[in-house]
């Protein structure tokens, strides 16, 4: 339950009392880790552990926080994807670093929701930009992983505030879930994880791709967040997916819109086909100047 105090706190409160929280992880995540440690032993690569922490948004976060406060004293590159955070630490840090995190409650709908959310955005990332020929689609999936990182945190430490926004939402008394958001606590969850980013002094190309504009690399990373929502919200019939879509195809030109939509899971080919022609006639509808 919330105090007096604390229903009346806005973002910059917010993010002080979170950002102060000792970060979970999911319990997969262990399980995982023991899992190889059991079958591979001395075989373990600093690319599997790099791939535990990429599918868990806590643990990527405890792990990048903890990266470079190390880098930071050995003066070292700034630290910008999974692989490199494990790099940064070792693998035996990152063995009592999982170890001895607590776990996140996985019995909270919310909070599964929300991390399902960011870990498909995570995919998505992956892939897209990897169409895109990014530099570092790994920059971009980590971008994606963290962005819904203070919803996490609300759904972990004060549940109650994400719960107020979803039912406003549900009730049609908001349109959509960020004014949701705003209508009920005050401020938008994303700028809950710009607020966090900043007092934790994530590396500021994190930042800048979490923040979602500027680039197109930080354009495509909040797309990914956006259509990872819709889909996993909505379902195939939100009527965003095509926009998202079309999006996706000024953002990646040399991809197809078929290819695109195959990347968004558990589509049968009909809706597939929907979204297509659906997508189609919205890039149709833009100004030659708008594709260039």
């Amino acid at each position: 339950m919330l105090s007096a105090n604390q229903k009346r706190w806005g973002v910059d409160q917010w993010a002080a009392y979170l950002s102060q929280r000792e970060l979970p992880c999911m319990p997969r995540s262990r399980a995982r880790l023991l899992e190889l440690e059991d079958t591979q032993r001395d075989t373990l690569a600093a690319r599997d552990l790099a791939d535990i922490a990429a599918a868990d948004p806590f643990l990527c976060l405890r792990l990048l926080r903890a990266a470079e406060a190390h880098r930071v004293q050995r003066l070292g590159h700034e630290t910008t994807t999974p692989l490199a955070a494990v790099m940064q630490l070792g693998t035996d840090t990152f063995h009592t670093l999982l170890l001895n995190s607590p776990e996140t409650d996985e019995t909270q709908p919310g909070l599964v929701d929300c991390e399902a959310r960011a870990h498909l955005a995570s995919l998505l990332a992956l892939r897209w930009a990897g169409a895109r020929a990014d530099v570092s689609p790994d920059e971009i999936a980590m971008a994606a992983l963290l962005s819904e990182i203070g919803e996490l945190l609300l759904w972990s430490f004060a549940p109650d505030l994400p719960r107020n926004a979803l039912a406003a939402l549900h009730a049609g008394h908001s349109p959509r879930s960020v004014q949701a958001q705003v209508d009920t606590c005050g401020f938008r969850f994303k700028d809950l994880s710009l607020k966090c980013a900043l007092i934790w002094h994530l590396p500021p190309l994190l930042t800048q791709l979490i923040h979602g504009i500027d680039n197109s690399r930080a354009n495509l990373s909040r797309l990914c967040v956006d259509t990872a929502r819709h889909l996993l919200t909505e379902g195939a019939a939100s009527p965003a997916l095509p926009s998202d879509i079309a999006e996706a195809r000024q953002l990646i030109p040399g991809a197809s819109l078929d290819w695109l939509i195959e990347q968004l899971p558990d589509l049968d080919p009909t809706q597939r086909a929907e979204i297509a022609s659906q997508a189609a006639e919205r890039l149709a509808c833009q100004t030659p100047s708008a594709l260039s």
